[in-house]
């Protein structure tokens, strides 16, 4: 192995600690507790060490987030993979999704609630990103004709679910009726068109 290779590797895996040891802080005590001094102590390096790998906290948290893409990815495509048929991947795919949410509250926040200079439905967005907006509109790509509009309204519906259960405000009891009622709306949403007009009664 080169010189240069070691470096680059030795490289990864300091990045590789540090990102790890802010997930597992901020699942823990949550992300006010995750700080550059805190992460140097944690891993035992040195705050300029840190700095040489990510500018500022909100850095460390966008390549937190961009772990919880690719895992979310996984978690969709997987369920997506194990249905019956397309309105079984709707539904397993948006409970999946919520499964995902309410047990990585401190990831998902990274994703999609903290601050970072992550960038979304642009040209220059992350593959990381595509990828999970992607296993979303394969599972309502059946349904629709407007594929990107029903998905990010399927999305916008989950994430709103996820993030009212978590806080309380909605019954966790009721989560499977209210993916039905999500579900329902995406299938009927095609059926206005002529061209998708059957979809109404796929299951």
């Amino acid at each position: 192995m080169g010189i240069a290779e070691r470096k680059s590797r030795e490289r990864a895996e300091r990045e590789y600690r540090i990102v790890a040891a802010a997930r597992v802080i901020a699942e823990r005590e949550g992300w006010d507790a995750v700080t550059i001094r805190r992460l140097a102590e944690e891993i035992e390096y040195s705050q300029p060490v840190l700095y040489s790998h990510f500018e500022n906290r909100d850095a460390i948290v966008a390549a937190v987030a961009v772990e919880g893409f690719q895992e979310i990815t996984a978690a969709l495509r997987e369920a997506a993979s194990g249905s019956s048929g397309p309105r079984n991947a709707l539904e397993n795919v948006a409970m999946a999704y919520l499964a995902f949410a309410l047990s990585r509250p401190a990831l998902y926040a990274a994703m999609f609630i903290l601050p970072t200079d992550l960038r979304f439905a642009e040209a220059g967005t992350r593959p990381e990103l595509r990828a999970a907006f992607e296993a979303l509109a394969a599972v309502v790509t059946p349904f629709c004709v407007d594929v990107a509009v029903v998905t990010e309204t399927f999305w916008a519906a989950l994430h709103g679910l996820a993030e009212l259960e978590r806080s309380g405000r909605i019954r966790p009891s009721m989560r499977g009726e209210r993916i039905t009622l999500v579900v329902r709306a995406i299938v009927l949403s095609g059926s206005s068109s002529p061209a998708r007009g059957s979809h109404h009664s796929v299951e």
